[in-house]
């Protein structure tokens, strides 16, 4: 079973919160993202976003077992 986009978002009212997430989190890590295309990132810089990202969601998580 492949899924042919795997960035897909199911939930189209999630793009926009999305989107600020990503952009909340590059700033974090000190990337300068942009609105629209950013293909001009290194791929250490587009992963430490996407790492930033999985970290605040596991943490989220966690607080919520809490």
């Amino acid at each position: 079973m492949s899924n042919s986009n795997s960035n897909k978002i199911m939930v189209p009212n999630a793009r926009e919160a999305m989107n600020k997430f990503k952009m909340e989190a590059a700033n974090e890590v000190g990337v300068n993202l942009k609105q629209g295309y950013n293909g001009d990132l290194t791929s250490k810089q587009a992963g430490s976003v996407g790492g930033q990202m999985v970290k605040k969601m596991i943490e989220s998580y966690e607080n919520g077992m809490k």
